[in-house]
């Protein structure tokens, strides 16, 4: 039997606590209409490191061409939860 899958606010805290521990980024400022790059200053490395944490997250590989299109924390929500919601 397989788990509930978890529902967008559940991605957007797990992100918020991704993005406050691995880059110390203020709780308060992960909006879903925050920019990742513009208003949470991360960079590409930064990227790469939280892709490699959400395939942990989701248990599932990332393609790098489904992320090249994302620019908030929404968009990255709706990547994850889309993800969790259509098992491989």
């Amino acid at each position: 039997m397989s788990s509930p899958v978890p529902d967008k606010a559940d991605v957007l805290a797990t992100l918020t606590r991704y993005l406050v521990e691995m880059f110390e980024v203020p709780a308060e400022a992960v909006t879903p209409e925050a920019l990742l790059f513009e208003d949470l200053d991360l960079d590409s490395i930064d990227a790469v490191d939280l892709v490699v944490r959400l395939q942990d997250y989701t248990g599932r590989k990332i393609p790098a061409a489904e992320f090249k299109s994302v620019r908030t924390v929404g968009d990255v929500v709706d990547q994850v939860h889309a993800l969790l919601a259509n098992p491989a």
